[in-house]
Protein backbone atom coordinates (compact mmCIF):
# COMPACT_ATOMS: atom_id res chain seq x y z
CA UNK A 1 0.00 0.00 0.00
CA UNK A 2 1.52 3.26 -1.16
CA UNK A 3 1.27 6.26 1.16
CA UNK A 4 0.15 9.32 -0.77
CA UNK A 5 0.38 13.00 0.03
CA UNK A 6 -3.30 13.61 -0.72
CA UNK A 7 -6.31 11.62 -1.87
CA UNK A 8 -7.22 11.83 -5.56
CA UNK A 9 -10.71 13.26 -6.06
CA UNK A 10 -11.93 10.35 -8.17
CA UNK A 11 -11.40 7.95 -5.25
CA UNK A 12 -13.09 10.34 -2.83
CA UNK A 13 -16.17 10.61 -5.05
CA UNK A 14 -16.22 6.87 -5.75
CA UNK A 15 -16.10 6.19 -2.01
CA UNK A 16 -19.00 8.58 -1.43
CA UNK A 17 -21.03 6.99 -4.22
CA UNK A 18 -20.43 3.44 -2.96
CA UNK A 19 -21.11 4.12 0.73
CA UNK A 20 -24.28 6.13 0.09
CA UNK A 21 -25.59 3.45 -2.26
CA UNK A 22 -24.90 0.82 0.40
CA UNK A 23 -26.54 2.83 3.17
CA UNK A 24 -29.63 3.53 1.06
CA UNK A 25 -30.12 -0.20 0.49
CA UNK A 26 -30.74 -0.57 4.23
CA UNK A 27 -32.58 2.34 5.86
CA UNK A 28 -35.60 2.62 3.47
CA UNK A 29 -36.57 -0.95 4.36
CA UNK A 30 -36.63 -0.51 8.11
CA UNK A 31 -40.25 0.51 8.66
CA UNK A 32 -41.69 -1.86 6.05
CA UNK A 33 -39.55 -4.82 7.11
CA UNK A 34 -40.12 -4.45 10.85
CA UNK A 35 -43.86 -3.90 10.49
CA UNK A 36 -44.72 -6.30 7.66
CA UNK A 37 -42.16 -9.08 8.15
CA UNK A 38 -41.26 -8.98 11.85
CA UNK A 39 -44.73 -7.98 13.03
CA UNK A 40 -43.56 -5.05 15.16
CA UNK A 41 -45.74 -1.93 15.61
CA UNK A 42 -44.90 1.24 13.71
CA UNK A 43 -43.87 2.96 16.95
CA UNK A 44 -41.18 0.32 17.52
CA UNK A 45 -39.93 0.83 13.96
CA UNK A 46 -39.79 4.57 14.65
CA UNK A 47 -37.77 4.00 17.82
CA UNK A 48 -35.32 1.76 15.94
CA UNK A 49 -34.88 4.39 13.22
CA UNK A 50 -34.32 7.02 15.89
CA UNK A 51 -31.69 4.83 17.60
CA UNK A 52 -29.99 4.26 14.25
CA UNK A 53 -29.85 8.00 13.58
CA UNK A 54 -28.58 8.81 17.08
CA UNK A 55 -25.76 6.28 16.74
CA UNK A 56 -24.98 7.93 13.44
CA UNK A 57 -24.63 11.20 15.38
CA UNK A 58 -22.24 9.47 17.78
CA UNK A 59 -20.33 8.08 14.79
CA UNK A 60 -20.10 11.56 13.26
CA UNK A 61 -18.54 13.04 16.39
CA UNK A 62 -16.30 10.07 17.15
CA UNK A 63 -15.18 9.86 13.54
CA UNK A 64 -14.18 13.52 13.55
CA UNK A 65 -12.14 13.03 16.73
CA UNK A 66 -10.42 9.96 15.31
CA UNK A 67 -9.63 11.77 12.05
CA UNK A 68 -7.88 14.61 13.90
CA UNK A 69 -6.25 12.76 16.78
CA UNK A 70 -5.54 9.31 15.36
CA UNK A 71 -5.29 8.97 11.57
CA UNK A 72 -7.58 9.49 8.55
CA UNK A 73 -6.74 6.08 7.08
CA UNK A 74 -7.59 4.13 10.22
CA UNK A 75 -10.77 6.17 10.73
CA UNK A 76 -12.28 5.43 7.33
CA UNK A 77 -11.31 1.76 7.60
CA UNK A 78 -12.98 1.55 11.02
CA UNK A 79 -16.21 3.03 9.65
CA UNK A 80 -16.25 0.75 6.61
CA UNK A 81 -15.40 -2.23 8.81
CA UNK A 82 -18.37 -1.62 11.11
CA UNK A 83 -20.72 -1.34 8.12
CA UNK A 84 -19.23 -4.46 6.56
CA UNK A 85 -19.63 -6.42 9.79
CA UNK A 86 -23.22 -5.25 10.37
CA UNK A 87 -24.50 -5.91 6.85
CA UNK A 88 -22.60 -9.20 6.63
CA UNK A 89 -24.24 -10.44 9.83
CA UNK A 90 -27.65 -9.22 8.63
CA UNK A 91 -27.48 -11.63 5.69
CA UNK A 92 -27.87 -14.50 8.17
CA UNK A 93 -29.38 -12.86 11.26
CA UNK A 94 -32.22 -10.49 10.35
CA UNK A 95 -34.81 -11.52 12.92
CA UNK A 96 -35.67 -9.89 16.24
CA UNK A 97 -33.67 -8.55 18.11
CA UNK A 98 -30.63 -9.08 15.84
CA UNK A 99 -31.99 -6.77 13.14
CA UNK A 100 -32.33 -3.58 15.24
CA UNK A 101 -29.05 -4.23 17.08
CA UNK A 102 -27.08 -4.67 13.86
CA UNK A 103 -28.86 -1.66 12.35
CA UNK A 104 -27.51 0.45 15.22
CA UNK A 105 -23.98 -0.85 14.52
CA UNK A 106 -24.48 0.09 10.88
CA UNK A 107 -25.56 3.60 11.94
CA UNK A 108 -22.38 4.00 13.98
CA UNK A 109 -20.25 2.86 11.05
CA UNK A 110 -22.10 5.12 8.61
CA UNK A 111 -21.57 8.12 10.87
CA UNK A 112 -17.81 7.50 11.10
CA UNK A 113 -17.51 6.87 7.35
CA UNK A 114 -19.51 9.96 6.34
CA UNK A 115 -17.43 12.24 8.54
CA UNK A 116 -14.21 10.64 7.31
CA UNK A 117 -15.19 11.25 3.67
CA UNK A 118 -16.08 14.89 4.38
CA UNK A 119 -12.84 15.35 6.30
CA UNK A 120 -10.81 13.80 3.48
CA UNK A 121 -12.51 16.33 1.18
CA UNK A 122 -10.83 19.14 3.14
CA UNK A 123 -7.41 17.66 2.17
CA UNK A 124 -7.94 17.97 -1.59
CA UNK A 125 -5.38 20.57 -2.67
CA UNK A 126 -5.87 21.09 -6.40
CA UNK A 127 -9.50 22.26 -6.24
CA UNK A 128 -11.41 24.86 -4.27
CA UNK A 129 -13.31 23.28 -1.34
CA UNK A 130 -16.63 24.51 -2.71
CA UNK A 131 -16.08 22.56 -5.95
CA UNK A 132 -15.19 19.42 -4.01
CA UNK A 133 -18.23 19.63 -1.73
CA UNK A 134 -20.58 20.44 -4.63
CA UNK A 135 -19.52 17.26 -6.43
CA UNK A 136 -19.47 15.30 -3.17
CA UNK A 137 -23.05 16.34 -2.51
CA UNK A 138 -23.97 15.23 -6.03
CA UNK A 139 -22.35 11.78 -5.65
CA UNK A 140 -23.98 11.21 -2.25
CA UNK A 141 -27.41 12.00 -3.69
CA UNK A 142 -26.72 9.85 -6.74
CA UNK A 143 -25.87 6.98 -4.40
CA UNK A 144 -29.15 7.43 -2.54
CA UNK A 145 -31.12 7.42 -5.80
CA UNK A 146 -29.34 4.30 -7.08
CA UNK A 147 -29.71 2.47 -3.77
CA UNK A 148 -33.40 3.12 -3.31
CA UNK A 149 -34.02 2.18 -6.95
CA UNK A 150 -32.15 -1.13 -6.59
CA UNK A 151 -34.11 -2.07 -3.45
CA UNK A 152 -37.36 -2.18 -5.40
CA UNK A 153 -35.94 -4.73 -7.82
CA UNK A 154 -33.96 -6.86 -5.34
CA UNK A 155 -36.34 -7.10 -2.36
CA UNK A 156 -38.68 -9.66 -4.03
CA UNK A 157 -35.75 -12.12 -4.00
CA UNK A 158 -35.49 -11.85 -0.22
CA UNK A 159 -34.16 -9.48 2.42
CA UNK A 160 -30.96 -11.52 2.66
CA UNK A 161 -30.13 -10.68 -0.96
CA UNK A 162 -30.46 -6.96 -0.20
CA UNK A 163 -28.03 -7.25 2.71
CA UNK A 164 -25.66 -9.36 0.61
CA UNK A 165 -25.60 -6.64 -2.04
CA UNK A 166 -24.94 -3.97 0.61
CA UNK A 167 -22.14 -6.13 2.04
CA UNK A 168 -20.61 -6.45 -1.42
CA UNK A 169 -20.65 -2.66 -1.85
CA UNK A 170 -18.96 -2.04 1.50
CA UNK A 171 -16.39 -4.73 0.67
CA UNK A 172 -15.68 -2.89 -2.60
CA UNK A 173 -15.25 0.38 -0.72
CA UNK A 174 -12.88 -1.36 1.71
CA UNK A 175 -10.69 -2.44 -1.22
CA UNK A 176 -10.74 1.10 -2.65
CA UNK A 177 -9.85 2.57 0.75
CA UNK A 178 -7.04 0.08 1.35
CA UNK A 179 -5.51 0.95 -2.01
CA UNK A 180 -6.04 4.71 -2.18
CA UNK A 181 -6.98 6.30 1.17
CA UNK A 182 -3.61 6.07 2.95
CA UNK A 183 -2.52 9.72 2.92
CA UNK A 184 0.58 11.37 4.33
CA UNK A 185 0.13 11.89 8.07
CA UNK A 186 3.01 14.39 8.20
CA UNK A 187 1.09 16.94 6.16
CA UNK A 188 -1.67 16.85 8.75
CA UNK A 189 0.57 16.94 11.79
CA UNK A 190 2.44 20.03 10.59
CA UNK A 191 -0.64 22.00 9.61
CA UNK A 192 -1.02 25.45 11.10
CA UNK A 193 -4.17 26.76 12.73
CA UNK A 194 -4.50 29.59 10.21
CA UNK A 195 -7.90 30.05 8.62
CA UNK A 196 -9.08 32.13 5.71
CA UNK A 197 -9.86 35.05 7.97
CA UNK A 198 -6.41 34.89 9.56
CA UNK A 199 -7.72 33.99 13.00
CA UNK A 200 -5.81 31.71 15.35
CA UNK A 201 -9.00 30.10 16.63
CA UNK A 202 -12.15 28.97 14.82
CA UNK A 203 -14.86 31.53 14.32
CA UNK A 204 -16.97 29.76 16.90
CA UNK A 205 -20.11 31.96 17.09
CA UNK A 206 -20.82 31.74 13.37
CA UNK A 207 -19.95 28.04 13.27
CA UNK A 208 -22.28 27.35 16.18
CA UNK A 209 -25.08 29.30 14.50
CA UNK A 210 -24.43 27.45 11.25
CA UNK A 211 -24.73 24.13 13.09
CA UNK A 212 -27.98 25.25 14.72
CA UNK A 213 -29.36 26.41 11.36
CA UNK A 214 -28.29 23.13 9.75
CA UNK A 215 -30.04 21.19 12.53
CA UNK A 216 -33.28 23.16 12.10
CA UNK A 217 -33.15 22.87 8.32
CA UNK A 218 -32.72 19.09 8.42
CA UNK A 219 -35.37 18.84 11.14
CA UNK A 220 -37.86 20.39 8.75
CA UNK A 221 -36.46 18.83 5.56
CA UNK A 222 -37.33 15.44 7.03
CA UNK A 223 -41.01 16.45 6.95
CA UNK A 224 -40.79 16.13 3.16
CA UNK A 225 -39.47 12.59 3.52
CA UNK A 226 -42.02 11.52 6.13
CA UNK A 227 -45.15 13.46 7.11
CA UNK A 228 -45.77 15.33 3.85
CA UNK A 229 -46.50 12.02 2.11
CA UNK A 230 -49.44 11.49 4.49
CA UNK A 231 -50.53 15.10 3.92
CA UNK A 232 -50.59 14.57 0.15
CA UNK A 233 -52.63 11.38 0.49
CA UNK A 234 -55.08 13.26 2.68
CA UNK A 235 -55.38 15.89 -0.06
CA UNK A 236 -56.48 13.22 -2.55
CA UNK A 237 -53.11 12.66 -4.24
CA UNK A 238 -51.32 9.32 -4.66
CA UNK A 239 -48.07 7.64 -3.65
CA UNK A 240 -47.07 7.86 -7.32
CA UNK A 241 -47.55 11.64 -7.17
CA UNK A 242 -45.37 11.80 -4.06
CA UNK A 243 -42.63 9.61 -5.58
CA UNK A 244 -42.54 11.79 -8.69
CA UNK A 245 -41.65 14.80 -6.54
CA UNK A 246 -38.42 13.05 -5.55
CA UNK A 247 -37.73 12.28 -9.19
CA UNK A 248 -37.94 16.03 -9.81
CA UNK A 249 -35.63 16.60 -6.85
CA UNK A 250 -32.99 14.19 -8.20
CA UNK A 251 -33.17 15.58 -11.74
CA UNK A 252 -32.76 19.18 -10.55
CA UNK A 253 -29.74 18.25 -8.43
CA UNK A 254 -28.15 16.56 -11.47
CA UNK A 255 -28.93 19.55 -13.72
CA UNK A 256 -27.82 22.31 -11.35
CA UNK A 257 -24.59 20.75 -10.07
CA UNK A 258 -22.64 21.69 -13.24
CA UNK A 259 -24.09 25.22 -13.08
CA UNK A 260 -22.92 25.61 -9.49
CA UNK A 261 -19.47 24.41 -10.50
CA UNK A 262 -19.34 26.88 -13.41
CA UNK A 263 -20.10 29.81 -11.07
CA UNK A 264 -18.15 28.37 -8.16
CA UNK A 265 -15.69 31.22 -7.66
CA UNK A 266 -18.45 33.84 -7.44
CA UNK A 267 -20.51 31.61 -5.14
CA UNK A 268 -17.53 31.04 -2.87
CA UNK A 269 -16.80 34.75 -2.60
CA UNK A 270 -20.48 35.24 -1.67
CA UNK A 271 -20.83 32.10 0.41
CA UNK A 272 -22.81 33.85 3.16
CA UNK A 273 -25.37 35.02 0.59
CA UNK A 274 -25.46 31.50 -0.88
CA UNK A 275 -26.14 29.94 2.52
CA UNK A 276 -28.74 32.47 3.66
CA UNK A 277 -30.48 32.42 0.27
CA UNK A 278 -30.62 28.64 0.39
CA UNK A 279 -32.10 28.60 3.89
CA UNK A 280 -34.72 31.18 2.89
CA UNK A 281 -35.74 29.01 -0.07
CA UNK A 282 -36.10 26.05 2.30
CA UNK A 283 -38.51 28.12 4.38
CA UNK A 284 -40.34 29.25 1.25
CA UNK A 285 -41.15 25.68 0.25
CA UNK A 286 -43.20 25.23 3.43
CA UNK A 287 -44.88 28.59 2.96
CA UNK A 288 -46.12 27.41 -0.44
CA UNK A 289 -47.62 24.28 1.13
CA UNK A 290 -50.00 26.41 3.19
CA UNK A 291 -52.01 26.89 -0.01
CA UNK A 292 -51.72 23.27 -1.17
CA UNK A 293 -55.44 22.44 -1.14
CA UNK A 294 -54.95 19.32 -3.22
CA UNK A 295 -53.41 21.19 -6.16
CA UNK A 296 -50.54 19.01 -7.36
CA UNK A 297 -48.85 21.91 -9.15
CA UNK A 298 -48.38 23.59 -5.76
CA UNK A 299 -46.43 20.58 -4.49
CA UNK A 300 -44.31 20.55 -7.64
CA UNK A 301 -43.44 24.24 -7.29
CA UNK A 302 -42.72 23.76 -3.58
CA UNK A 303 -40.38 20.86 -4.37
CA UNK A 304 -38.57 22.96 -6.98
CA UNK A 305 -38.09 25.75 -4.42
CA UNK A 306 -36.95 23.21 -1.80
CA UNK A 307 -34.42 21.68 -4.21
CA UNK A 308 -33.03 25.10 -5.13
CA UNK A 309 -32.51 25.77 -1.45
CA UNK A 310 -30.97 22.35 -1.03
CA UNK A 311 -28.37 22.67 -3.81
CA UNK A 312 -27.44 26.18 -2.66
CA UNK A 313 -27.20 25.65 1.09
CA UNK A 314 -26.35 22.05 1.92
CA UNK A 315 -23.05 21.63 0.01
CA UNK A 316 -22.01 25.13 1.11
CA UNK A 317 -22.34 24.21 4.80
CA UNK A 318 -19.31 21.89 4.69
CA UNK A 319 -17.44 24.41 2.54
CA UNK A 320 -18.04 27.18 5.09
CA UNK A 321 -16.83 24.95 7.91
CA UNK A 322 -13.67 24.19 5.90
CA UNK A 323 -12.96 27.88 5.28
CA UNK A 324 -13.25 28.94 8.93
CA UNK A 325 -11.74 25.97 10.73
CA UNK A 326 -8.05 25.23 11.37
CA UNK A 327 -6.72 22.29 9.37
CA UNK A 328 -5.79 20.42 12.54
CA UNK A 329 -9.47 20.52 13.64
CA UNK A 330 -11.20 19.82 10.32
CA UNK A 331 -12.28 16.35 11.38
CA UNK A 332 -13.78 17.63 14.61
CA UNK A 333 -15.86 20.35 12.99
CA UNK A 334 -16.88 18.28 9.97
CA UNK A 335 -18.01 15.64 12.49
CA UNK A 336 -19.97 18.22 14.46
CA UNK A 337 -21.77 19.63 11.43
CA UNK A 338 -22.61 16.11 10.25
CA UNK A 339 -23.77 15.26 13.77
CA UNK A 340 -26.15 18.23 13.92
CA UNK A 341 -27.54 17.25 10.51
CA UNK A 342 -27.98 13.62 11.63
CA UNK A 343 -29.73 14.77 14.81
CA UNK A 344 -32.15 16.83 12.72
CA UNK A 345 -32.84 13.82 10.52
CA UNK A 346 -33.41 11.66 13.60
CA UNK A 347 -35.82 14.01 15.36
CA UNK A 348 -37.64 15.41 12.31
CA UNK A 349 -40.21 12.67 11.64
CA UNK A 350 -40.95 12.24 15.36
CA UNK A 351 -41.40 15.98 15.99
CA UNK A 352 -43.59 16.42 12.93
CA UNK A 353 -45.79 13.49 13.91
CA UNK A 354 -46.17 14.89 17.44
CA UNK A 355 -47.24 18.31 16.11
CA UNK A 356 -49.74 16.78 13.67
CA UNK A 357 -51.22 14.34 16.19
CA UNK A 358 -51.28 16.95 18.96
CA UNK A 359 -52.94 19.70 16.94
CA UNK A 360 -54.53 17.85 14.03
CA UNK A 361 -53.12 20.54 11.74
CA UNK A 362 -50.52 20.25 9.01
CA UNK A 363 -50.79 23.99 8.50
CA UNK A 364 -49.40 24.63 11.97
CA UNK A 365 -46.45 22.37 11.15
CA UNK A 366 -45.78 24.29 7.93
CA UNK A 367 -46.02 27.67 9.68
CA UNK A 368 -43.70 26.45 12.41
CA UNK A 369 -41.21 25.09 9.86
CA UNK A 370 -41.19 28.39 7.96
CA UNK A 371 -40.72 30.45 11.11
CA UNK A 372 -38.01 28.26 12.68
CA UNK A 373 -35.88 28.10 9.53
CA UNK A 374 -36.14 31.88 8.99
CA UNK A 375 -35.32 32.56 12.65
CA UNK A 376 -32.27 30.28 12.53
CA UNK A 377 -31.13 31.80 9.23
CA UNK A 378 -31.50 35.29 10.72
CA UNK A 379 -29.36 34.27 13.69
CA UNK A 380 -26.69 32.94 11.33
CA UNK A 381 -26.82 36.13 9.24
CA UNK A 382 -26.13 38.27 12.32
CA UNK A 383 -23.23 36.03 13.35
CA UNK A 384 -21.30 36.42 10.07
CA UNK A 385 -20.38 40.07 10.04
CA UNK A 386 -16.79 39.59 8.92
CA UNK A 387 -16.31 39.34 5.18
CA UNK A 388 -14.11 36.83 3.43
CA UNK A 389 -11.05 38.65 2.05
CA UNK A 390 -10.08 38.49 -1.60
CA UNK A 391 -8.61 35.09 -2.27
CA UNK A 392 -6.25 33.87 -4.94
CA UNK A 393 -7.07 30.89 -7.10
CA UNK A 394 -6.98 28.09 -6.19
CA UNK A 395 -8.83 29.24 -3.07
CA UNK A 396 -8.41 25.91 -1.38
CA UNK A 397 -4.68 26.52 -0.91
CA UNK A 398 -5.35 29.53 1.32
CA UNK A 399 -7.23 27.40 3.79
CA UNK A 400 -4.56 24.72 3.84
CA UNK A 401 -1.34 26.59 4.38
CA UNK A 402 1.30 24.55 6.11
CA UNK A 403 4.26 25.52 8.21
Amino acid sequence: MVQQKTLAMKWLFLGSLITNTGISLIWPLTTIYMHEYLGEPLTVAGIVLFANSMFMVIGNSFGGWLFDHWQPYGTVLAGIGLNLFATGMLIFFHGWPAYPLLLVVSGLGSGITTTAINSYATRIQNKRPSVVFNILYFTSNLGLVIGTLIVGFVLPYGIGVVFALATGLFALFLVVALLHYRIDKVAIATATTQTVSGERNPAKPRLVMLMVTSFVTWLMYEQWQSNISAFMLGEGLTIKDYSFLWTINALLIVLFQPILTAFDRWLLQHIRLRLIGGFVLFAGSFLLLLNGSGQYITFIVAMIVLTMGEVLALPAVSTYVTLFTPLAQQGRYQGLIQGFASAGRALGPLLGAMVIEGTGSYQLLFVGATGLILLAALGFAFSVRQSIPALNDPLHQVTHQQS
